[in-house]
């Protein structure tokens, strides 16, 4: 008989409706492939929901808080049910990004210059000079993430949100060229370079055709090509991820010598849209989607 695979999309964070994308087309893939694949449309009572089905194993396609924070993870551990992407700790850990940054600094991996301030505190002026980012800090797909430039007109109140959170992280802006790079178990897949035509990678540029640029592979040289996977390879195991991962970087390229990356943050739980990054990556390296979906759910495990 067939494995059969529930596959974990929706929810109710603000990457929804992302999410039903993503699990809809890994549904698709896992079909494909001969799976016996049950549709979740995650609800609060998914607990129960898994515990009459027992699924041979899970393939989590939620995005944002409960589906990438080590909450749903923690579910299907307690379930004994094997589950795709990293485990409870690391997942956890990547979706708080003030965490996952002091975590990258200690082991000396370049991160941006930031500290995270209470709302209060942004309203009430700046904390540090123009150019920054202001971001919540356990959001993903850069939702409520705002831009700060020198000379921008701009009210305290439109980048500051509560509904994301009483506090935010601030960070220098680091200007240069958007890299992202994905990775797959140990291996380092490749890296691609985003030109939003907007003023940044934002969401609607994010999953809208037509709205950013894809450089695959990202026009780097070689030796900055080879750092780029290396930095994303040692924060993939600088947090204990395990599957497939997508670190965000930036090259700093516009100050004399030689150029700089910083992470950002690292994805535990990268979309799997037809816009999406990972996918894309993985078939310049010859893994199509299908491939790609069915080595993730083999990957599937629990951390006990």
């Amino acid at each position: 008989m067939s494995r059969h695979v529930a596959v974990l999309m929706g929810g109710w964070s603000a990457e929804r409706e992302v999410s039903l994308v993503s699990g809809a087309a890994v549904a698709d893939a896992l079909e494909e492939r001969a799976y016996r694949v049950t549709r979740i449309d995650v609800g609060h009572d998914i607990a129960g929901v898994l515990a009459e089905l027992r699924p041979d194993a899970a393939f989590n396609a939620l995005h944002g808080r409960f589906g990438e924070d080590g909450c749903i993870q923690g579910v299907l551990e307690m379930l004994n049910i094997p589950y795709t992407h990293s485990g409870v700790l690391a997942s956890a850990v990547a979706m708080h990004k003030p965490t996952a940054l002091r975590l990258f600094s200690a082991v000396g991996l370049p991160c941006p210059e930031g500290e995270v301030v209470h709302r209060d505190t942004l309203r009430n002026g700046e904390v540090m000079p123009p150019p920054y980012v202001v971001k919540p800090v356990n959001e993903g797909s850069s939702v409520g993430v705002s831009i700060v430039l020198e000379g921008d007109t701009f009210s305290p109140s439109d980048i500051t949100d509560s509904s994301y959170g009483e506090t935010v992280l601030v960070e220098r802006y680091i200007p240069g060229h958007e890299i992202h790079v994905a990775v797959m178990g140990d291996r380092a897949l490749g890296a691609i370079e985003i030109k939003p035509l907007g003023r940044f990678y934002d969401y609607d540029a994010k999953y809208t055709a037509g709205k950013a640029v894809h450089l695959m592979p990202a026009p780097l040289a070689p030796t900055e090509y080879q750092a780029a996977l290396e930095i994303a390879l040692a924060a993939h195991a600088t947090l204990g991820c395990r599957g497939v991962s997508r670190a965000d970087l930036r090259f700093d390229d516009t100050r004399d010598g030689p150029g700089r990356f910083y992470v950002l943050e690292l994805n535990t739980q990268p979309g799997m849209t037809p816009l999406s990054l990972v996918p894309e990556i993985a078939a310049h390296q010859g893994i199509g989607f299908a491939d790609l979906v069915t080595w993730m759910i083999e990957d599937a495990g629990c951390q006990r």
